[in-house]
């Protein structure tokens, strides 16, 4: 499987290239140049595979024979040894919880599946050591901290927003240490994925550096995240419904994943695209205008993104074709006051304690479902943290203390660490002096 750049100003590459590189020369986000629809006997018996089976069966045709299959099923059980459990609130409406892993956030699976692929990649005498330089607009950070921590031949650069991110969300991405390094910018997410953009295209640095990216950029974070849209299919099939998915949505990575489940098959009714104030999509689909602005802080912090990097893909799915893209997605905006006030309904109607992210997608599910009444739909919207990771918001909302997992309470008493920088010149001069 080879992958081009959106941009279609770069060389094609493998899929091997393609991680490490994370973005392509020309800027471009690498994209698979086929994608290959699974056989119906696949879905018609789906329940009686695992999840790694599911896995594998999903993600092979894009890694190709770049990592053998025996070492492929290995990466696949290292990175998903956690449950992916659907939960029941209201009729018709379900959520998908992915906290259930290390970092208690849905990007768990898309970091551990990379760090592994490039663990696999670097046993190579000859290869160069890599330098994954990532932006976090809050559980990215974590998740990849985890994931790479202790990887041979990888050191990890976390660039994140001062002040913008949560308290457990900051532990979890300052305080490993070995080859995890925390910088705290003063300035927004969006300043952050630009300087790590900036970063790529430097030749001083690459020239110096094998740099790649674990964002949602990076086809081994993105292509992943498709494996939940087939374990909610695995539960759900039998109830004999149209899936409707609300994802909420930042860089828009989860839910350009579940197009991609759709394009090898899987039947997905509908996406919701629910995102915050920070509303760029949903004005897009209304006015056909994309216009990227300055992203805004909300209390769904890991959706405070002016700039979608990955709608760019989505385009692509779609052949860039407005219509066929609104037969599939529609997208709503909420503000805080909307988000509080859901996630006090949740727990009040269903005894179901969300986090701001889920909160909003319930949001943007019961919006479509109120415009589009059909019995035969069922829906579920991604509950993508663990609201332990959000106690200032939700606790005061819910009036309850949330139990810390034990996930949380190895990080939360360790002493931050991290590096202040307030421009690209020290993010430069810091990685050429790494």
């Amino acid at each position: 499987m080879n992958f081009y750049s959106l941009n279609k100003k770069a060389p094609k590459v493998s899929f091997k290239e393609a991680v490490i590189k994370g973005l392509a020369p020309d800027k471009g986000l690498y994209f698979p140049e086929k994608i290959k629809s699974l056989a119906k006997d696949f879905f018609n018996h789906i329940e009686y595979f695992s999840n790694k089976e599911i896995a594998f069966e999903v993600i092979k045709q894009f890694v190709s024979d770049e990592i053998p299959e025996k070492e492929l099923k290995k990466i696949i059980k290292e990175t998903l040894n956690f449950d992916f459990p659907v939960v029941f609130l209201e009729e018709n409406i379900a959520t998908l919880e992915l906290f259930h892993g290390p970092t208690m956030a849905f990007k768990d699976v898309g970091a551990r599946f990379m760090a592994r692929c490039l663990d696999y990649f670097n046993k190579s005498k000859s290869r160069k050591k890599v330098t994954v330089l990532v932006a976090t607009s809050g559980d990215t950070g974590g998740a990849v901290a985890s994931g790479f921590l202790g990887v041979k031949g990888v050191d990890v650069v976390i660039l994140y927003p001062s002040g913008k991110v949560s308290d457990v969300q900051e532990k979890q991405l300052t305080t490993l240490g070995k080859n995890i390094t925390a910088l705290e910018v003063n300035g927004t997410f969006d300043d952050c994925q630009a300087m790590v953009k900036t970063a790529f295209l430097d030749t001083d640095i690459i020239s110096n550096k094998n740099l790649t990216s674990a964002n949602s950029i990076n086809v081994a974070r993105w292509l992943p995240q498709m494996f939940y849209f087939f374990f909610a299919y695995k539960q759900l099939k039998n109830k004999h419904k149209d899936l409707i998915f609300s994802i909420p949505s930042g860089n828009f990575g989860n839910i350009c994943a579940g197009m991609m489940a759709q394009k090898l098959g899987l039947p997905i009714k509908h996406f919701i695209a629910s995102t915050n104030v920070n509303d760029v999509v949903p004005n897009y689909l209304k006015t056909g205008k994309y216009n990227p602005k300055p992203s805004k802080q909300t209390i769904s912090n890991a959706m405070d993104v002016g700039d979608p990097s990955n709608f760019v893909r989505i385009l692509e799915i779609y052949n860039h074709n407005d219509n066929e893209l609104k037969k599939h997605l529609s997208s709503y905006s909420f503000t805080d006051d909307e988000t509080r006030k859901a996630i006090k309904l949740i727990k009040d109607k269903s005894n179901y304690v969300a986090d701001p992210h889920g909160a909003v997608g319930y949001l943007g599910l019961k919006k479509y479902l109120s415009e589009n009444s059909n019995n035969d739909s069922q829906g579920i919207f991604l509950e993508t943290a663990h609201p332990v990771k959000f106690l200032d918001v939700v606790e005061p909302v819910i009036n309850q203390t949330i139990k810390l997992p034990k996930q949380i309470e190895k990080v939360i008493k360790k002493k931050k660490i991290a590096i202040s920088i307030s421009n690209y010149e020290q993010l430069k001069k810091f990685l050429l002096k790494m």
